[in-house]
């Protein structure tokens, strides 16, 4: 006769792989909610993102800079459909010079507050261009740099017209990043830059942070002698650089800023942002 014994062992036994397979489940389930999810796990509606939306789900706010913006730095903001029709006099009155502004994400969508955004930066004095919101798992990134070009990321030799910036951050709407090797993220970032380059005769700008970088690019090297660099870090300094970049053009050092929330920091002096929109 059967000892009862080892009908509970084995009763036992199937009770904790159950649970472990709960568990697993319930992890790889978190793992897939992106980390800008509302509180319900929903990921946001797709064309709201923006600058630094994932960096401050990602990386969170660790510190302020100290104020040298009278000497060695600029001030700057980014904006999009986010802020809405923007106060630009309070901003230009603040001490705000130059502004970028959230033209396009992907190939479908494009931010309804561009022109008052883009326009009335430009009508107040500041010195502004506009940005791209990167979606690697949609279409390639020729396409996307066609997108970007044709609805608002245009340059023009005016003065007053900086050049467009890619903004390529962890992924908003799902996995971090975008289901790509770092290879093939290159090859995307790559084909935008060229694209770019072929149709405006300017190098875009790279938007990202340090740590999205190097995870998911694996430290790449190569953009460094020709892209400028606007690094997003939320703390008392810019932190380490990502590979390739000696120094970094812009800094976006806060998302909690005035009148806007995104505020950020040229480096070097108004003489070095016109030489930058001039070309």
């Amino acid at each position: 006769m059967r000892k009862p014994i080892a009908v509970a062992s084995s009763h036992s036994r199937l009770l904790a792989s159950g649970v472990l397979l709960a568990a697993q489940s319930l992890v790889l389930t978190l793992a897939a909610v992106p980390a800008s999810a509302d509180d319900a796990g929903r990921a946001p509606a797709r064309g709201s993102a923006h600058m630094g939306m994932g960096v401050l789900a990602h990386e969170g706010i660790q510190g302020q800079p100290a104020d040298s913006r009278a000497t060695t730095q600029t001030e700057g903001v980014d904006v999009s459909s986010h802020q809405g029709d923007v106060t630009w006099s309070t901003l230009w009155n603040s001490g705000v010079k130059w502004a970028y502004v959230k033209a396009t994400e992907g190939t479908s969508y494009r931010n309804p507050n561009y022109t008052q955004q883009y326009n009335g930066s430009y009508d107040i004095g500041m010195i502004r261009g506009a940005y791209h919101f990167a979606i690697p798992d949609g279409a390639g990134g020729a396409a996307q740099a066609d997108y970007f070009v044709d609805h608002g990321g245009a340059w023009s030799k005016d003065g007053r017209t900086l050049p467009g910036v890619l903004d390529i951050e962890y992924n908003p709407y799902g996995e971090t990043c975008y289901g790509k090797t770092a290879s093939q993220m290159v090859g995307w970032i790559r084909d935008f830059l060229d694209q770019y380059k072929a149709r405006t005769g300017r190098h875009a700008a790279i938007y990202t942070s340090t740590n999205w970088w190097i995870q998911c690019t694996g430290n790449y090297s190569g953009f460094g002698a020709t892209n400028p660099l606007w690094i997003a870090r939320y703390a008392s300094t810019v932190g380490p650089l990502p590979a390739g970049w000696d120094f970094h053009t812009m800094w976006q050092y806060t998302s909690t800023g005035p009148t806007v929330g995104d505020h950020d920091r040229f480096n070097g002096t108004l003489d070095r942002v016109k030489a930058l929109a001039t070309g």
